[in-house]
Order: C-alpha cells, then sequence, then structure tokens
C-alpha cells in the first residue's frame, strides 16, 4: 500500500492540478512506510528469504523428483515462476537495491523520482521490466493458488475459484500498479538535475541499462 498510495491518490483527486508539493508530500509518505516495511529484518526474514526458499525448494524438487517432474518446464506456472524468481525480480533487486548503493548512500533514499528517471530515459526497456515482474508475479500467484489450496484444503477444493476466475483476480490486483506505473511515466521530473544526474548513474550500474 505504501508504493501504491501514491499513484492511487494521483488518479483518485482529479478535481485539482496534481502539483509538486503534492508530489513531494506523498514521497514523504512513502518514505515514512518505509522505516516499517524496509527494515534489516523485514527484507531478510519476510521478502528475500521467504522467495529464495521458494524457488530453491522447487528448483530441487525438479531436480531431485523421481521419475519425472510432475509439471513440465512448458507449464504456465513453471514459465512464470522461474521467469519471476531468475530473471525479473534479480533484476529488479540489482537495479533498485544494489547498484544505487554506488552512486547514493541507502537505496532507502530513493523515491518516485528513481522510477520516473529510468522510464524518461529507458522508456521501453523500463516499462518492460516493471509489467514483466508485475505479470509473471501475478500469474504465478493465480495459478500457484490452486496448488496450495487443493494441497492444504483438498476437502475445500469445490470452493476453490475456477482458473479464469483466479487470473480475472490477478489482472484486477495489477490494475492499479500498472495504471500507477503509467501516472508516474507521465509525469515530469521534479528532482533537481544533480540527483537526476546520480539516478542516472546508478541506472548505469545496473547490466540492463548498458545493453
Amino acid at each position: 500500500m505504501v508504493r501504491l498510495y501514491k499513484p492511487i491518490v494521483i488518479l483518485a483527486d482529479t478535481s485539482h492540478p496534481f502539483t509538486r508539493t503534492h508530489w513531494t508530500a506523498l514521497t514523504d509518505f512513502q518514505m515514512l512506510g518505509r522505516e516499517y516495511y524496509q527494515t534489516v529484518f523485514g527484507e531478510r526474514y519476510l521478502v528475500f528469504g521467504p522467495l529464495l526458499v521458494h524457488a530453491t525448494s522447487a528448483l530441487l524438487k525438479r531436480i531431485f523428483s523421481t521419475p519425472r517432474p510432475s509439471r513440465p518446464l512448458s507449464n504456465a506456472l513453471s514459465v512464470t515462476g522461474y521467469a519471476s524468481a531468475l530473471l525479473f525480480i534479480p533484476i529488479h533487486v540489482i537495479t533498485h537495491r544494489l547498484s544505487p548503493l554506488s552512486s547514493i548512500p541507502s537505496p532507502s533514499e530513493l523515491d518516485y523520482e528513481y522510477v520516473k528517471t529510468a522510464l524518461h530515459g529507458w522508456p521501453v526497456r523500463s516499462t518492460v521490466l516493471y509489467i514483466s515482474l508485475v505479470l509473471g508475479v501475478a500469474l504465478h500467484a493465480a495459478d500457484g493458488l490452486g496448488i496450495i489450496w487443493t494441497t492444504w484444503a483438498p476437502k475445500a477444493v469445490e470452493k476453490l475459484p475456477g482458473r479464469r476466475a483466479r487470473l480475472a483476480l490477478a489482472g484486477a490486483a495489477m490494475l492499479p500498479v500498472l495504471t500507477g506505473l503509467a501516472v508516474i511515466a507521465r509525469e515530469p521530473l521534479y528532482a533537481f538535475s544533480f540527483t537526476v544526474a546520480r539516478y542516472r548513474a546508478s541506472l548505469a550500474h545496473s547490466f540492463i541499462y548498458r545493453l
């Protein structure tokens, strides 16, 4: 919600033009929220830890299951899972958490101006990466929900929404994220020129923006 708050407010308030003052206030709200969710414990044990366990267990199961894995690599769940875990999430982490360390004291100082700098400087590349990340995670969650439900609540399987319904829910969850991304892309850059230069230098440290 901290990440979505600003785009949602931008979309909801159509009665007044959105000014730099509004943008600054909402960025401050985002930075305040990070004090609670972007912590060593939160990221280590609630974000990266579960992701690593999930991806590793899936890979080990595929390697050591006999006589063959029950789910082919061409399956939608496998495609979205491996693409997200091995490609889009690592690129996102490198771009937003590791590369900024080269020119910014702490990635926690980054706000939406960093995202806007990427969208303005590399519009096609950044849009494809953000959409692919959101799409891959949402579709993987929609298909994974069915497996979790049938495994842990087999007696209630009749209450499980069909795959089309789950995909529709995934689409509904993606809509505010992608709409917010479109809103951010249309906004002008409000950061100072020297800050934008630091952001561009940080992005250039990511291999994906040097290709």
